[in-house]
This record gives C-alpha cells, sequence and structure tokens, in this order.
C-alpha cells in the first residue's frame, strides 16, 4: 500500500480537527460528563471510523478496508482493558468528576504521540528482520494466557504508580490539592505542579504500556504502517467517550477477559503460521518456507474477531442478570 506523503498530512489534518472540535464542544466549560452525551459521541467518533474504512474500500479495495476494520476492532476491544486502570487511576487520584474528561483528553494525547514512536519504531523493524513475528507471535500467546488467568485490568485493583509517574514526581514539585483545572500553579511565590498533571502524566504512560500488546496484534493483521496508525487514532480517540457511557458497565463484562485472550491467541498463531510461511532464519528448514503452513484471510480474521466479541459479551450480560436476579431474590 502506497501512502502519499500528502495523505498522511490530510489524515494528521482531519485528526485535529477532530481534536478542536472536541476541545471546542466539550471542554470550553468543565462539566460531568453525562450519560447521553457520552452515548452521542461514542457514537459520532464509531461513525467517523466507519467513514473512514468505508472510503478506503472505495479507493484502495477490500482487502485494505478489511484489515482496518479487523484492527479498528481489535484495538478498540483491547482499549476496554484501558477502561479499568483509568477508572483505578482516578480514583486513586481523586479526580473531580468534572475535570475527569480532560484528564482522559491530554492522557490519551500523550498516548498517542508515543503510540505513533512504537508504530514508526515497530514498522522499520519488521521491513527489516521478517522474524520478529515469531516473538510477536509467541508474545501474544502469552499474554494471552495471562490475560483468561489474571481478568481485565490485572490481578490487582490497587493503583501502583509506574516509572514515569514517579519520576514526574522526582522532578517536579506537585501541590498537595488540585486548583480547578490548571496543571500548573504558585503558591507563595513558588511555582508548583498540580496533581492533575500528574494523573495525566500516569494515564498517558499507563496506556503505552497496554500498547506493548495491542501494537504487535494489529501488525499480526496488517503491515501496513497507514493502516496501523490509524485504526489505533480512531481507536483511542473514542475512548474517553466510552469511559464515561460504559462506567459501571465494566463490572458487568465478566466474560470478556476471555473473549479478549481468544483474539489475542488466534493473532498470535495468525503471526506463527505467516512467520513459517515466509521464513528466512537459516537454522529452521534450511531458510524457506514452509508452504503447507496455512495463510489466514483478513475476512476470516474479521470474523473470528467479531463472533469471538460478541459472544463474550452477550455471556457476561446474560450472566450478570441472573446474578443481579438472585441477588434480589435472596434479599
Amino acid at each position: 500500500m502506497n501512502v502519499p506523503a500528502w495523505v498522511w498530512i490530510a489524515t494528521l489534518g482531519g485528526l485535529l480537527l477532530l481534536l478542536a472540535i472536541d476541545l471546542v464542544i466539550v471542554d470550553r466549560k468543565p462539566h460531568e460528563v453525562t450519560i447521553g452525551e457520552a452515548a452521542r459521541w461514542v457514537t459520532f467518533y464509531i461513525a467517523c471510523a466507519a467513514a473512514f474504512g468505508i472510503g478506503l474500500w472505495m479507493l484502495a479495495g477490500g482487502v485494505y478496508a478489511g484489515e482496518f476494520f479487523a484492527g479498528y476492532i481489535t484495538e478498540y476491544s483491547l482499549s476496554v482493558d484501558n477502561l479499568f486502570i483509568f477508572l483505578v487511576i482516578m480514583s486513586a487520584f481523586a479526580v473531580p468528576p468534572i475535570h475527569q474528561h480532560k484528564v482522559l483528553l491530554v492522557g490519551i494525547l500523550l498516548a498517542l504521540i508515543l503510540r505513533g514512536i512504537f508504530i514508526a519504531v515497530g514498522a522499520a523493524v519488521i521491513g527489516q528482520f521478517s522474524w520478529v513475528f515469531y516473538l510477536f507471535g509467541v508474545f501474544l500467546v502469552y499474554t494471552a494466557y495471562k490475560l483468561s488467568r489474571s481478568g481485565l485490568g490485572g490481578e490487582d485493583d490497587e493503583y501502583k504508580e509506574n516509572r514515569v509517574t514517579r519520576l514526574a514526581r522526582r522532578f517536579l514539585p506537585v501541590a498537595s490539592e488540585y486548583h480547578g483545572s490548571k496543571v500548573f500553579t504558585k503558591l507563595n511565590g513558588r511555582r508548583l505542579a498540580t496533581p492533575m498533571l500528574i494523573v495525566m502524566v500516569a494515564i498517558g504512560s499507563a496506556d503505552v504500556m497496554f500498547a506493548v500488546d495491542s501494537i504487535p496484534a494489529i501488525f499480526g493483521l496488517t503491515k501496513e504502517p497507514y493502516l496501523v496508525f490509524t485504526a489505533n487514532v480512531f481507536a483511542l480517540m473514542g475512548l474517553r467517550q466510552l469511559f464515561f457511557l460504559l462506567g459501571g458497565l465494566l463490572e458487568r463484562l465478566v466474560y470478556l477477559n476471555i473473549g479478549l485472550a481468544f483474539v489475542l491467541a488466534f493473532i498470535g498463531v495468525k503471526l506463527v503460521l505467516e512467520a513459517l510461511h515466509t521464513n528466512t532464519i537459516s537454522f529452521i528448514n534450511g531458510g524457506h518456507g514452509f508452504h503447507w503452513a496455512p495463510e489466514i484471510p483478513i475476512w476470516l480474521s474479521l470474523l473470528v474477531i467479531l463472533g469471538t466479541l460478541g459472544i463474550a459479551t452477550v455471556a457476561s450480560l446474560v450472566k450478570s442478570s441472573r446474578e443481579r436476579k438472585r441477588e434480589l431474590i435472596s434479599s
């Protein structure tokens, strides 16, 4: 897929326009985001992603459009794991509800920049060393195993600051209280960072940690850096509103970790099969590919991803509904 420079520039311009609209409409006045407002914005961003995919299908063909949709759905689904961590971070930092949207916006902007760097590095490594697919595949299968065992958000619900957040605290004097939505303030003639800045750093750096598994996953669906980047952008842009929309529903998605684990394992196996098919490592089969290794088409990948996530979601809601009925009966 040959993407001209002007297309990249136009895409980045469109992203900045979306951010500007979001800032002007949503963040012009700090407020607590309602479920209705969040639902409208989630619908808007999903519609934008769908329109982009349809445009790809018309201009570049069904294969690239299918790769984009598979990557977008996978990234958006994996980002639900981020929401659990976001909830824990918001609670740990006691972020006022009227400022939570701004915190998520800036945190995710940081994540977009850092993910862009990850994607560029990943594309360069894959272009030079095809054997990296073996590593990606094994890593995703291992991650799937861990996710199926620990559940979404990890085993521990208690927030522990990561190294980036601790470094920010070490080098920046931090005020003890929030000062509205300010990230810096002056107290007694001294310029201090506020907890608002620290929580933004915490959310941005936490998202990058999750990119360690989501970036290899999407490279298992498409090798096109442009599609990898745009799928990540649309997934992250809709993540903030999804945070407010789902809210307490997150705890009801009891089987989602199993569904996501299956998707990661499936993509991991797909990567290993592809690595075997295009093998160039000299000590494996003399550097020749294993032509018997099947290549999984993108339409099948898309079907497996949608089917798995749909089943996991429905099963989760059914189980949660039954448990609530039992609690009502017992009470």
